[in-house]
């Protein structure tokens, strides 16, 4: 991929969440969901953000687009701080950012027409009127794979990829630049998921979109993404080129991740290693000290207890979290 200038950056993100009990609803505790993530996406890639549930991947892609307000850190988009933008620069710059969401049905309003859900961004950001907007949203309809003469049926008159489809063609309707996919198909069947994916990027080709794409299916990331960040526990621990990350992981969560995809190759699927990890992923309310994957790392040193390795590169465009892989 040639050298290209940077759309997103985010600097030492933190999001935390409080806990509150009692019938006075006292502060009893903090959810640590994100815990300084920091990262870069060129114009025109694919950045893949992978881990286990509830690591924080969601909650970064809802941040980066100010759904979530961070804790502290800076998202800077375009050369936009977004961290300090006022709610009506806010409006401005998310024409040019969009999302498509995890569940089509949750995220489409039952009770509009596709026609309206789609053309209801144009409205918002009054780009067409009339018989304008009647043209865009049967343009987009085509581009994504529906008939434009569905344009006044509702949403449960439609299949689950048919209304990932109708999201699709929502996030493109006011011509963004940079479009994040939460899980974009993993509420879909599996005979529909690569129809998506192939959509994706063939309008990711059309329209020079930028992507951050998260997802859990690593098979799936290997396919669509540039490059591959791995989080765990609110942290990156990995971020390197596709290729790079998928042949040779450093840091023992993401060999253990990768050992998990089946490979094709039944004589190569015997023949190689399958990393089981011990005990369950420990509490955003409560991680462990030092690095928080050393209570399941099988490589644990007596360091990783007391002090938090930090993100360093191990070569081009290839960083790791972890004093095994930077300080053996």
């Amino acid at each position: 991929m040639p050298v290209s200038e940077t759309l997103l950056e985010v600097r030492d993100l933190k999001i935390h969440f409080p806990i509150h009990s009692g019938i006075i609803k006292r502060r009893t505790g903090t959810i640590k969901a994100v815990d300084g993530v920091s990262f870069d996406i060129q114009k025109g890639e694919t950045l893949g953000l992978v881990g286990e549930s509830g690591c924080g991947k969601t909650t970064t892609g809802w941040a980066v687009l100010q759904l979530h307000k961070p804790t502290t850190g800076e998202i800077v988009f375009n050369g936009e701080n977004l961290t300090k933008a006022s709610s009506g620069q806010l409006l401005k710059m998310r024409r040019h950012m969009q999302m498509i969401f995890q569940d089509p049905g949750a995220s489409l309003n039952p009770r509009m027409t596709i026609g309206e859900i789609i053309s209801e961004p144009l409205n918002v950001h009054h780009l067409a009127s009339g018989s304008k907007r009647q043209e865009r949203v049967s343009y987009l309809l085509e581009k994504v794979g529906l008939n434009p003469a569905f344009i006044n049926r509702y949403p449960h008159q439609f299949s689950g990829g048919q209304r990932q489809r109708i999201g699709i063609a929502r996030a493109l309707a006011v011509e963004p630049e940079f479009i994040v996919c939460d899980e974009p198909i993993s509420a879909l069947d599996v005979s529909i998921q690569a129809q998506i994916i192939n959509l994706l990027q063939d309008l990711q080709a059309q329209f020079k979109l930028t992507f951050l794409f998260i997802a859990h299916d690593l098979s799936v990331v290997r396919h669509i993404s540039n490059r591959v960040a791995v989080m765990y526990l609110g942290k990156i621990v990995e971020i390197a080129n596709r290729d790079n990350l998928y042949e040779s992981p450093r840091h023992p969560y993401t060999q253990a991740l990768l050992s998990a995809v089946p490979i094709p190759d039944p004589v190569k699927e015997r023949k190689r290693q399958h990393i089981v990890l011990g005990g369950d992923l420990p509490s955003p309310a409560n991680p462990p000290a030092g690095c928080h994957f050393h209570t399941r790392c099988p490589l644990v040193m007596e360091k990783c207890k007391a002090a938090e390795p930090p993100l360093v590169s191990i070569g081009p465009g290839h960083q790791v979290a972890c004093f095994k892989v930077s300080d053996p």
